[in-house]
């Protein structure tokens, strides 16, 4: 029994890491665009992506994850997702995906707006382009500040993959619960914690690393 629950939960937490991987893979370049939005002059394009980011941080994923599964079937009529385990994982990606953008923008606008302004005025007077300056000289000095705000949205994010079932993507939380349903035993959902903590662990090990990497920016 041990080993068909390790190799069940092995096959949810694929998903699960999948999820995970693909997330921040879209999300982190996808916040920086938002992050130069929300900082554009232009008002409107300003006032715009503000209150996007108002509304996706002040609301719940789950109830983004069901909007965006269900509301284009509701709304329009038109099951865009399909009734395959495919169709609900793009869902759940999507929503995976502007979630945490919207986060990471803020991150962003932070550190940028955390480096002093006379960094931007020397690189000018030495005859800088913008360009230069930023990849020059703000650039690593601005990942070595978001780099602790990162981390915890990163190992969050790795517990949030969990509220993708309710839309019915088979994830490894889903894949232990199951076990209640099928053999009477609640085990196994205890044990999907394991391997959680093993893979955060992981995660803080790394981001610990860059931060020592990083540390010579005083």
């Amino acid at each position: 029994m041990f080993w068909t629950v390790t190799l069940s939960l092995l096959e949810g937490f694929l998903a699960t890491i999948k999820l995970f991987a693909l997330t921040l893979l879209f999300s982190l370049p996808l916040g920086l665009i938002i992050c130069f939005g929300s900082m554009s002059k232009l008002r409107v394009l300003k006032f715009v992506l503000r209150f996007v980011i108002w509304v996706v941080r002040g609301t719940p994923l789950m109830l983004q994850l069901l909007v965006i599964y269900y509301g284009p079937g509701i709304f329009f009529g038109v099951n865009i997702w399909g009734g395959s385990g495919n169709g609900r994982f793009m869902a759940a990606l999507i929503a995976f995906v502007f979630n945490y953008a919207c986060y990471f923008s803020e991150i962003y606008r932070g550190g940028i707006q955390s480096i002093p302004v006379g960094q931007y005025e020397a690189g000018q007077v030495l005859g800088m382009t913008r360009r230069q300056i930023f990849t020059k000289v703000i650039l690593l000095q601005l990942i070595k500040r978001i780099v602790p705000p990162i981390s915890n949205e990163v190992i969050t994010l790795v517990k949030d993959t969990s509220l993708a079932r309710v839309i019915a993507v088979y994830e490894i939380i889903w894949n232990g619960q199951a076990f209640i349903k099928s053999s009477g035993i609640i085990w196994p959902l205890f044990y999907t914690g394991a391997f959680y903590l093993i893979f955060s662990g992981l995660l803080t090990l790394l981001f610990g690393y860059i931060e020592d990497r990083l540390s010579y920016f005083k």
